[in-house]
């Protein structure tokens, strides 16, 4: 698994129609899945934020979001469909790392675009794998998506 800024060097133009998916309302939008204690998925609307070319979210004490992050950092984050037929799509996987840096917190903090708190715990959401989805011949009988994938190198520096 890599940073965001390792995964937006190694292919940018995926990278910055990530960006502008996640960030195509102003405030970052996305749609996070975790894994619950007994296995099954779960899935909430977050806020992502982009702050030192890293990727994070802000989680509330007290959601159940932020349990199975602790417990079991997988997860898969899925952009907010824009409001057409046909948008584009863009996901996410890997492993979401626990920040416990005060200076980090502050920073993330600072760049985040929506009304973050400082009691939130944050994550950072290292890429393991990515998926691009665009539609064409949208709302005929010959549409179909097209992906781009991107797939994060096999070697040491990933979070375990």
């Amino acid at each position: 698994m890599v940073t965001w800024e390792e995964f937006a060097a190694a292919a940018p133009e995926l990278a910055e129609m990530g960006r502008s998916l996640l960030f195509q309302f102003k405030v970052g939008l996305a749609f996070l899945a975790t894994v619950r204690h007994d296995g099954a998925p779960r899935l909430h609307p977050v806020c992502p934020v982009l702050s030192g070319d890293r990727l994070f979210v802000l989680i509330t004490a007290t959601s159940p979001k932020r349990h199975d992050l602790l417990r079991d950092g997988r997860y898969a984050l899925q952009t907010f469909p824009q409001p057409k037929p046909g948008s584009d799509e863009f996901y996410i996987a890997g492993r979401a790392v626990l920040v416990d840096d005060s200076v980090a917190r502050a920073e993330i903090l600072r760049d985040a675009r929506h009304m973050a708190d400082a009691s939130e715990t944050a994550f950072e959401l290292w890429v393991d794998r990515v998926m691009h989805t665009r539609w064409e011949h949208v709302l005929t009988p010959q549409m179909r998506s097209v992906h781009r994938t991107w797939r994060a190198p096999a070697g040491p520096g990933a979070p375990s």
